[in-house]
Formats: structure tokens, C-alpha cells, sequence
């Protein structure tokens, strides 16, 4: 079929031919045609003389007709040749080359895709390192993002949708906000905290040992990594750190890899150790320093940074004594914006009966005995992260409990047994090391276990004889928790004190259950269901009113005591009345608003001071202070295991 376009024109063609050959017929078959006419066809077309001519002039035209509809034809077959060439595929009568062929183009096709991705992707690195190379380099810029310690906001709302993914990905990640972290120099500068009673020309030995400083990480932060690293090498003289053994527990981040070792290959102190498999904090701290050659080691997480001064303290501790094992003061640096919060609150390390670890003010007692506030502080425990100890006397004391697993209850188990088995434990107000306190774990472990439990049972086992039965009020079940033998016969062998000595002399702030007038559940008798006085005692909770549940005999957040002062606590938190609600707020020891009297006849609760009665309101949503009445059932409570014998003299007046 010939296309519109080219029939138009074979019409046009085909007319005008016609047309000379009527004006020729018509000039043969008329003698007498008017001048005009005549004039007017000779202009247009000379017409032929004779048949022959008229002859000639058909097959003229018919020639032109037939070269035209060549070159149609021609000009058709060549755009079908150029279609064919274009969309379809060559044609082979094998099929099994035909599907060789096939392959051969697909596996060209992808390999130049993934060429093209790959110059894509390192175009978009080589932008990235252009962009952050001023973090990796020592910084030339002293007000450039971060120095001194100071913080480095970005506000997100403001941000384009690049950097906004950029930004939930590193906390998706880390639990901080890498994105700020990588804006800020690997090297930054950070203030100087020490008082200058630490820098006394005698403040320190002349001569102090080497440490081998141990840091265990798993898919930490490209940028935070490194900080750490340099913070510890530029701020540690060169002939006291012998090295740093960075312990990778089995990280499958991809920067963590070579490039972490082609990075590091430029420090000849830093030594990448790496574990085959996943095995944990405690498990990959025990590989660091079997793999250490100093006489002390240090342990730090991979996400901290030291301050000036901070070692020559700590090994100064260890120099005079072999068996004092030393922990720096760790500051805060903030998770959104990485900003250096230093010389906030001393504290010195405790724990609660859920074998927790918390902080808690220097006892007066202590504060007498160091006899300067920047003086090293006797801590009853440490919080485990950052600490210095001698690799012999580490040794000596069974380094950790290799039933332990992953992570929990080692740093209280470190601590029971450096006082219990002939050591001190100190805290040095001289050494300021910062730490990210995450507020979530990024990271997930397979196993099902509650580990901290499983651990804290074998730490309770081995180390707290009688007083473990305290712990486990609190947790109920016990669980499987494995073969302890060992480790009650390395006590025995160590000759170590019992754990009374320890809380008499080393702890005796710690609140002993034991020694209250009451303990367990505080329960409204009228209410149905039974309610119970329930609530959680985290930091967070303080100030907060105190709240109630149905009665559910399991103990944790029902579970109370009353002291032999008449305050009913959980561990550091007291019910407290004020004038308005009862809430909780940490316990004084002074009575006042935390002071209250049982009477086991009328069961009422009364507070001592406000001389009111604890009730609960008609809906049983709600602790109320009310005037007391003996026919109000609403202030009737019952204190589980009451013994009136156990409170002081004065409770009772």
C-alpha cells in the first residue's frame, strides 16, 4: 500500500500528463482553433506535430511515472531494512547461538551498568572526601565546627532531603547523630578541665609505667572511631602509650574494613585485632589484652574522647600502688550535637538491689579522708567503660568471669572483688575523659537469654553470700546461670573478704533490706480489685507523683521497704509529701517530708510531719493526702512483713 504522501504526488503527476495529452489531441482534432487559445496552449506546453511525436511524449511521461514509484519502493524497503536492523534481533538459524548471542549482549549490557555505577558511587566518595577532608586532616580553622568542645547544631527542619536522610541514617545506626560528628575534626581541640592542683610540678612520679590502651568496638562511627583514636594518641605522651589494640567484635560495616586498616596503617602504635564471630564486650576485652605487652592496661569505649592530662594521672595511681585500680571522671558529650560537657557533678559509683549500677554524691566521710576536692575518691563500684588497671594484678584477680556473657553485672563483679580481695578502687578528679551516653543500643544480639540477669545470678552466686537472697526478691525466678565452681574456689584461694565487710566499711550508705520494718508490697485493703502503691524509681521518675496498680505479687515496682527511720523507699527513692502530692524524690536521711508512722491496729499510714493519712481516691486512680479517720476504709493499708521491733525509738513516740 503506498503511503498518503507519495499517492498525492503520482495524482499530481498522473493529471498533469493527462492534461498535455488532451491539449494534444485537442490541437490535431481542431483546424480552426482561436488565436487565443492557441497562444495560451503554446506557452504552456510546445505540443507534438505527429503521432510519433505524441507517442514519445506518453512514454516520456510513462518512464518519469515508473522511475518515481522506483524510488518510493526503494525509499520503503530501506526505512524497513533500518527498523529491522534497529529493533530486531540478527537472525540465526541456530537457536542455541541465538541464545549464546542473547547472553553474550545482556552480560555487556550489565557490566556496563555496573561500570557506570561504580564511576557514579566513587564520583559521589570522592565529593564526600572532598567535603569532609578538613574532619580527617588536623584542623587549620581554631573556630571551625566543634573546637573547644563546643556544640555543632544542625537544624533539621531546615535541612534539604538529602541531608535529612543523611541525618536519620547515622542515628539509625550509632544512637547519635553521625552526620554532626562528621562535620567536626577527628582532632578538634577541647578544653583544658584540670585544676591547677594537678599540675604541681610533684604532683605526679617522675617515672611512670606504660599502658596498653584497649578499645572494643562493633559498627561504630567512621568519624567517632577515629576521634577516639586521635584523641588518645595526640593527648597521651608518646613514652607512656606503648599502643593501641583496637578490637573489632566482628563489625560488618563496610568502612570498618580495609579502609580502617589502610587508615590506620599510618599510626605504628595502633593494631587492629579482629574476632571471628560476634562475642561481646566482656569476651572482646579479654582478646585485647591478651594481646596487650604493657604492664597496665586501659580500657576505653570506641565512642569517647580524652581531654589534656588525662592519663599521666591514672598510671601515677598505679605507680604507687600496684593494686589500685583507677577510673577517670567520665563527662558527657551530647549525642545531638557532640558538644564537650565537662566538670559537671562528682559523683562516686554505687549500686541498688537489682544489681544496678547508679552514681551518687562523695559520703562526707570520704571527702574528710582525701582531704582535697581534686584528690583521688574511694568509689564503691565503677561504671566500667574507662578504668586502668595492672595487667598482673588484673590477672591475679581472675580478669573477668568467662561464664559472663555479651555484656553486664562485670564492672560490679571487678569492683566487689578489687576491695573484697586486697585492692582499692579510685576515681581521679584530675583525668576528664567525655563518653556518649546513648540512650538506646543500636546494635542486636541473637540470643534470647536475658544475659545481664544470667550474669548478675553468677555474679550474686559467687560474691554476695547470704545477701544475694535481696536480689532475688527482686527478680523472682533465678534461671540457669551455669557452673560457678570455679570462680568461688578462685575467691577462696585469694583469701578474700566476706560482703558484709564490704558493705560495713566500703558501702555503708547502701540501704540493706534486711534492716527494714517492712518489706514487700503496700496495699490498699478496701479496693476492688486490690491496689498496691507501684512505680518506677529511674532518675526520670523523680519528682513525679507516686502512682498505683492492681496487686500483682511479683514484687518489682510494688516492691517496697521501710526503713528503721520510717521511710518507705526503694533503693535511693523515697515517698515524699511536700503539701500537694506524694511523689518521689531521693531519699535524705533527715525524716522531715519523707517521714512515716504505721499503725498496724487501725492500718492507717499517717505522715508524720503533716500529720495526715495516705488514702486513695473513689476512683482508685489516685494517692491522696486526707485528715485521718478510723471509718474511712479508703486509708486502710497493710505493709507486708511489718516488724515494729525494727524501728527506732522515736518512730514510735
Amino acid at each position: 500500500m503506498i503511503p498518503r504522501r507519495n499517492r498525492n504526488l503520482i495524482i499530481k503527476i498522473i493529471f498533469f500528463c493527462s492534461a498535455l495529452y488532451l491539449l494534444s489531441s485537442f490541437r490535431n482534432s481542431q483546424d480552426s482553433s482561436p488565436d487565443n487559445l492557441q497562444g495560451s496552449i503554446e506557452e504552456i506546453f510546445e505540443a507534438p506535430d505527429s503521432e510519433l511525436e505524441k507517442n514519445n511524449v506518453d512514454s516520456k511521461i510513462n518512464n518519469e511515472i515508473d522511475i518515481a514509484n522506483a524510488k518510493i519502493k526503494e525509499h520503503e524497503e530501506n526505512k524497513k531494512e533500518v527498523k529491522n536492523i534497529v529493533l530486531e534481533p540478527p537472525k540465526v538459524e541456530n537457536e542455541k547461538v541465538v541464545q549464546e548471542e542473547k547472553d553474550k549482549w545482556r552480560e555487556a549490557e550489565d557490566k556496563k551498568d555496573k561500570e557506570e555505577d561504580r564511576i557514579k558511587e566513587k564520583e559521589e566518595e570522592d565529593k564526600a572526601d572532598e567535603a569532609q577532608n578538613f574532619a580527617i586532616l588536623p584542623p587549620k580553622n581554631p573556630d571551625g565546627p566543634g573546637e573547644m568542645g563546643k556544640p555543632y547544631k544542625v537544624d533539621k527542619e531546615k535541612a534539604d532531603n538529602e541531608t535529612k536522610a543523611k541525618i536519620e541514617k547515622g542515628w539509625q545506626n550509632n544512637a547519635y547523630n553521625e552526620y554532626v560528628s562528621d562535620l567536626i575534626s577527628v582532632h578538634r581541640s577541647l578544653p583544658d578541665l584540670r585544676d591547677e592542683w594537678c599540675k604541681a610540678p610533684d604532683r605526679m612520679l617522675p617515672k611512670l609505667p606504660q599502658t596498653s590502651v584497649i578499645v572494643c568496638f562493633h559498627n561504630e562511627g567512621w568519624s567517632v572511631l577515629l576521634r577516639s583514636v586521635h584523641s588518645i594518641l595526640n593527648r597521651s605522651p608518646a613514652n607512656l602509650l606503648k599502643e593501641i589494640i583496637l578490637v573489632d567484635d566482628a563489625s560488618d560495616m563496610i568502612h570498618l574494613k580495609a579502609d580502617l586498616e589502610n587508615y590506620m596503617a599510618q599510626y605504628p602504635k595502633v593494631k587492629i585485632v579482629r574476632a571471628p564471630e560476634r562475642v561481646g564486650l566482656i569476651r572482646a576485652r579479654l582478646l585485647g589484652a591478651s594481646k596487650a605487652t604493657a604492664p597496665v592496661l586501659t580500657f576505653l569505649d570506641s565512642h569517647i574522647e580524652c581531654t589534656d592530662g588525662w592519663l599521666e594521672p591514672l598510671l601515677d595511681r598505679i605507680a604507687r600502688n600496684s593494686t589500685i585500680v583507677v577510673c577517670p571522671v567520665i563527662d558527657v558529650l551530647d549525642t545531638e550535637t557532640m558538644e564537650y560537657q565537662g566538670n559537671g557533678y562528682f559523683a562516686v559509683g554505687g549500686f541498688d538491689w537489682n544489681l544496678q549500677f547508679n552514681w551518687h554524691s562523695v559520703p562526707e566521710h570520704e571527702n574528710k579522708r582525701r582531704g582535697h576536692s581534686w584528690a583521688p575518691a574511694w568509689s564503691p563500684t565503677m561504671a566500667g567503660g574507662l578504668f586502668s588497671i595492672d595487667k598482673e594484678f588484673f590477672e591475679r584477680l581472675g580478669t573477668y568471669d568467662s561464664g559472663f556473657d555479651i555484656w553486664g553485672a562485670e564492672n560490679l563483679e571487678l569492683s566487689f572483688k578489687t576491695w573484697m580481695c586486697g585492692g582499692t578502687l579510685e576515681i581521679v578528679p584530675c583525668s576528664h575523659v567525655g563518653h556518649i551516653f546513648r540512650k538506646r543500643s543500636p546494635y542486636k544480639w541473637r540470643s534470647s537469654v536475658n544475659v545481664v540477669q544470667r550474669n548478675s545470678v553468677r555474679l550474686a552466686e559467687v560474691w554476695l553470700d547470704d545477701y544475694k537472697k535481696y536480689y532475688y526478691q527482686r527478680i523472682g525466678t533465678i534461671g540457669e546461670y551455669g557452673d560457678v565452681s570455679s570462680r568461688k574456689e578462685l575467691r577462696k584461694n585469694l583469701q578474700c573478704k566476706t560482703f558484709k565487710w564490704y558493705l560495713d566499711t566500703i558501702f555503708p550508705e547502701l540501704f540493706i533490706p534486711g534492716d527494714s520494718a517492712a518489706q514487700g508490697e503496700i496495699k490498699n485493703i478496701n479496693s476492688i480489685p486490690q491496689q498496691c502503691i507501684d512505680s518506677h524509681v529511674r532518675p526520670n521518675d523523680m519528682h513525679k507523683p507516686v502512682g498505683l496498680w492492681p496487686c500483682h505479687d511479683q514484687g518489682g515496682n510494688q516492691y517496697w521497704l521501710m526503713s528503721k527511720t520510717g521511710e518507705i523507699r526503694r533503693d535511693d527513692a523515697c515517698l515524699d509529701y511536700g503539701g500537694t502530692d506524694v511523689i518521689l524524690y531521693p531519699c535524705h536521711g533527715a525524716r522531715g517530708n519523707q517521714w512515716w508512722l504505721f499503725n498496724p491496729d487501725d492500718k492507717s499510714l499517717k505522715h508524720a510531719v503533716s500529720r495526715k493519712c495516705l488514702s486513695i481516691s473513689e476512683d482508685q486512680q489516685k494517692l491522696l493526702m486526707e485528715e485521718c479517720s478510723i471509718v474511712n476504709k479508703r486509708q486502710h493499708w497493710n505493709l507486708q512483713n511489718y516488724n515494729a521491733t525494727l524501728l527506732e525509738k522515736a518512730e514510735l513516740l
